[in-house]
Protein backbone atom coordinates (compact mmCIF):
# COMPACT_ATOMS: atom_id res chain seq x y z
CA UNK A 1 0.00 0.00 0.00
CA UNK A 2 2.77 2.13 0.96
CA UNK A 3 3.95 1.71 -2.64
CA UNK A 4 1.10 2.48 -3.96
CA UNK A 5 -0.22 5.47 -2.37
CA UNK A 6 2.60 7.25 -1.02
CA UNK A 7 6.24 8.54 -3.36
CA UNK A 8 8.35 6.91 0.06
CA UNK A 9 9.38 3.71 -1.28
CA UNK A 10 10.20 5.36 -4.95
CA UNK A 11 14.14 5.58 -4.06
CA UNK A 12 14.14 1.52 -4.34
CA UNK A 13 12.17 1.43 -7.82
CA UNK A 14 13.89 -0.85 -10.46
CA UNK A 15 12.45 -1.66 -14.22
CA UNK A 16 12.02 -4.85 -15.79
CA UNK A 17 11.10 -5.47 -19.73
CA UNK A 18 7.59 -5.79 -20.29
CA UNK A 19 7.45 -9.50 -20.58
CA UNK A 20 8.87 -9.89 -16.97
CA UNK A 21 5.12 -8.25 -16.31
CA UNK A 22 3.39 -10.37 -18.73
CA UNK A 23 4.60 -13.41 -16.77
CA UNK A 24 3.88 -12.07 -13.00
CA UNK A 25 0.10 -11.68 -14.25
CA UNK A 26 0.17 -15.54 -15.75
CA UNK A 27 2.03 -16.48 -12.42
CA UNK A 28 -0.16 -14.92 -10.44
CA UNK A 29 -3.13 -16.07 -11.69
CA UNK A 30 -1.79 -19.78 -11.66
CA UNK A 31 -0.85 -19.05 -7.86
CA UNK A 32 -5.07 -18.08 -7.82
CA UNK A 33 -6.15 -21.61 -9.42
CA UNK A 34 -3.69 -23.48 -7.67
CA UNK A 35 -4.80 -21.80 -4.15
CA UNK A 36 -8.40 -22.46 -5.18
CA UNK A 37 -7.56 -26.33 -6.24
CA UNK A 38 -5.80 -26.91 -3.78
CA UNK A 39 -8.56 -25.47 -1.14
CA UNK A 40 -11.15 -27.60 -3.29
CA UNK A 41 -9.33 -31.07 -3.03
CA UNK A 42 -8.60 -30.94 0.52
CA UNK A 43 -12.45 -30.01 1.44
CA UNK A 44 -13.19 -30.48 5.14
CA UNK A 45 -9.30 -31.48 5.95
CA UNK A 46 -7.78 -27.78 5.42
CA UNK A 47 -6.81 -26.39 8.83
CA UNK A 48 -5.15 -22.95 9.02
CA UNK A 49 -3.02 -24.19 11.75
CA UNK A 50 -0.23 -27.37 11.92
CA UNK A 51 -3.37 -30.13 12.76
CA UNK A 52 -5.36 -33.09 12.08
CA UNK A 53 -9.08 -32.92 12.44
CA UNK A 54 -11.10 -35.77 13.58
CA UNK A 55 -11.67 -38.03 10.42
CA UNK A 56 -8.80 -36.39 8.30
CA UNK A 57 -7.97 -37.89 5.53
CA UNK A 58 -4.26 -38.10 3.81
CA UNK A 59 -5.95 -36.65 0.08
CA UNK A 60 -3.68 -37.44 -2.71
CA UNK A 61 -6.17 -36.88 -5.71
CA UNK A 62 -6.23 -33.09 -7.53
CA UNK A 63 -3.45 -31.21 -7.46
CA UNK A 64 -2.08 -33.63 -4.11
CA UNK A 65 -1.53 -36.22 -6.67
CA UNK A 66 1.47 -34.12 -8.35
CA UNK A 67 2.74 -32.30 -5.10
CA UNK A 68 2.13 -32.72 -1.20
CA UNK A 69 2.03 -28.63 -0.63
CA UNK A 70 0.08 -27.08 -3.49
CA UNK A 71 -0.80 -24.20 -1.43
CA UNK A 72 2.63 -23.55 -0.60
CA UNK A 73 3.77 -24.08 -4.18
CA UNK A 74 1.10 -21.18 -5.07
CA UNK A 75 2.17 -18.79 -2.37
CA UNK A 76 5.86 -19.32 -3.95
CA UNK A 77 3.96 -18.22 -7.14
CA UNK A 78 1.96 -15.62 -5.41
CA UNK A 79 5.82 -14.03 -3.78
CA UNK A 80 7.52 -14.19 -7.82
CA UNK A 81 4.39 -12.37 -9.38
CA UNK A 82 4.85 -9.88 -7.20
CA UNK A 83 8.49 -9.47 -7.33
CA UNK A 84 7.68 -9.17 -11.10
CA UNK A 85 4.47 -6.64 -10.59
CA UNK A 86 5.97 -4.26 -8.43
CA UNK A 87 9.14 -3.19 -9.92
CA UNK A 88 10.66 -1.81 -6.16
CA UNK A 89 13.22 -3.94 -4.42
CA UNK A 90 10.84 -3.50 -0.95
CA UNK A 91 7.83 -3.57 -2.03
CA UNK A 92 8.43 -6.20 -4.46
CA UNK A 93 10.79 -8.55 -3.03
CA UNK A 94 8.86 -8.38 0.50
CA UNK A 95 6.66 -11.03 -0.49
CA UNK A 96 9.60 -13.76 -0.84
CA UNK A 97 11.44 -11.95 2.43
CA UNK A 98 8.35 -12.66 4.53
CA UNK A 99 7.46 -16.20 2.86
CA UNK A 100 10.74 -18.07 3.25
CA UNK A 101 10.77 -18.29 7.09
CA UNK A 102 7.69 -18.54 6.83
CA UNK A 103 7.30 -21.57 4.43
CA UNK A 104 10.53 -23.41 6.45
CA UNK A 105 9.13 -23.31 9.40
CA UNK A 106 6.12 -24.71 8.67
CA UNK A 107 6.69 -27.40 6.50
CA UNK A 108 8.92 -29.69 8.26
CA UNK A 109 6.16 -29.79 10.91
CA UNK A 110 3.51 -30.47 8.91
CA UNK A 111 5.23 -33.80 7.42
CA UNK A 112 6.27 -34.91 10.22
CA UNK A 113 2.77 -34.72 11.84
CA UNK A 114 1.43 -36.11 8.73
CA UNK A 115 4.28 -39.03 9.03
CA UNK A 116 3.10 -39.67 12.80
CA UNK A 117 -0.70 -39.75 11.50
CA UNK A 118 -0.34 -41.77 7.89
CA UNK A 119 2.77 -43.68 8.17
CA UNK A 120 3.72 -45.37 5.43
CA UNK A 121 1.08 -44.82 3.22
CA UNK A 122 2.59 -40.98 3.96
CA UNK A 123 5.96 -42.19 3.74
CA UNK A 124 5.17 -44.02 0.06
CA UNK A 125 2.98 -40.63 -1.06
CA UNK A 126 5.97 -38.47 -0.33
CA UNK A 127 8.10 -40.56 -2.78
CA UNK A 128 5.66 -40.36 -5.57
CA UNK A 129 5.53 -36.25 -5.30
CA UNK A 130 7.31 -33.41 -4.99
CA UNK A 131 7.20 -30.78 -1.98
CA UNK A 132 6.00 -28.35 -4.15
CA UNK A 133 6.60 -29.31 -7.24
CA UNK A 134 5.92 -32.20 -9.49
CA UNK A 135 8.29 -34.67 -9.28
CA UNK A 136 9.51 -35.39 -13.27
CA UNK A 137 9.99 -39.30 -13.99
Amino acid sequence: MLKIFTPWLDFADYTLPVWAAWLGVILLLAAVLLFWRSHVDLGRNWSPTVQLREGHALVTEGVYRYIRHPMYASQWLWVIAQAMLLHNWIAGLGGIVCFTPFYFMRVAPEEQMMLEQFGKEYRAYMQHTGRILPRWR
